[in-house]
């Protein structure tokens, strides 16, 4: 008991370690990112360039300016903190489990990156000439900055998980978890779903949940497919692997069958 006791400890430790690794990696990303606001600013604003904007109280501005900065520092640490996560829970994985994780993180950034340029090139600038033609002579848009940073973050994150489906599927079918018969038999109620998370997810508004449930089942078709493709190779191992097995088989039963013939005929 005393050393279950000690090992808990020990892992409470270790835990407690990384986390505080993981958030002066957040600070110092935060206050690097906070010496180049205006930079990121013009990044922020890009979408909206022909936009007029406002804040309407005093440090409304200057909160946003540290959000902005802790939302880039995080992502700059990003590297960082999924090391320390990955060194804390490596050690209880098997070598196949890690191999499966570590491919998944790789992956699943490169989607979560993917889905947010997709936003922020295609989909952000569509909601926004859309909803700026709405105006009339007598009603002029004028955003609050903090209302249009808090859409454009969004919708950047939304889109960054929902293309994460793709993996995830992939993840699953590899561990076995689910098929492509499962996820076929289920479509209509995966695009229920899918309705519902958008309009979660997004802006209440009917265009920017089209645009998000428009991709997501692009997405789950997609994952479909990568899904059939992974279940096959799968099975195709399997087989392969049972063949050399039954053949290891007969030619040990073979030999067997051939040295006991031979010590009867032998012996006799």
């Amino acid at each position: 008991m005393k050393d279950i006791q000690l090992t808990l400890i020990e892992h409470l430790d270790e835990l407690r370690k990384r986390i505080i690794v993981i958030a002066i990696a957040i600070i110092v990303g935060a206050l690097v990112s906070y010496n180049y606001i205006d930079r990121i600013m013009k990044y922020i604003t890009k979408p909206g360039k022909n936009l007029e904007f406002i804040y309407v109280a005093p440090p409304e501005l200057f909160l946003e300016y540290v959000k902005i900065s802790f939302v880039v520092g995080t992502t700059i640490a990003l590297p960082i903190i999924l090391f320390q996560i990955w060194s804390f829970i490596k050690p209880g994985l098997k070598k196949k489990e890690q191999n499966y994780i570590l491919f998944a993180m790789n992956m699943g950034i490169l989607f979560f990156i993917t889905g947010i340029l997709f936003a922020y090139f295609i989909v952000v600038p569509i909601i926004i000439q859309f909803f700026v033609k709405m105006s009339v002579d007598k009603v002029m848009p004028l955003f609050s900055f903090a209302k249009y940073v808090s859409f454009i973050g969004t919708l950047l994150l939304s889109f960054g998980l929902i293309f994460e489906l793709p993996m995830l599927v992939l993840l699953l079918t590899q561990l076995g978890l689910i098929s492509p018969e499962i996820l076929k038999k289920h479509r209509k109620i995966a695009i229920l779903i899918i309705a519902i998370i958008g309009a979660i997810l997004t802006p209440p508004d009917i265009v920017s949940q089209f645009l998000m449930a428009g991709p997501m089942i692009l997405l789950y078709e997609f994952s479909i497919f990568l899904s059939t493709f992974v279940y096959s190779v799968k099975n195709k191992r399997i087989k392969m692997i049972t063949k050399i097995l039954i053949i290891a088989i007969i030619i040990t039963i073979t030999i067997e069958f051939t040295t006991l013939k031979n010590y009867i005929v032998h012996f006799f």
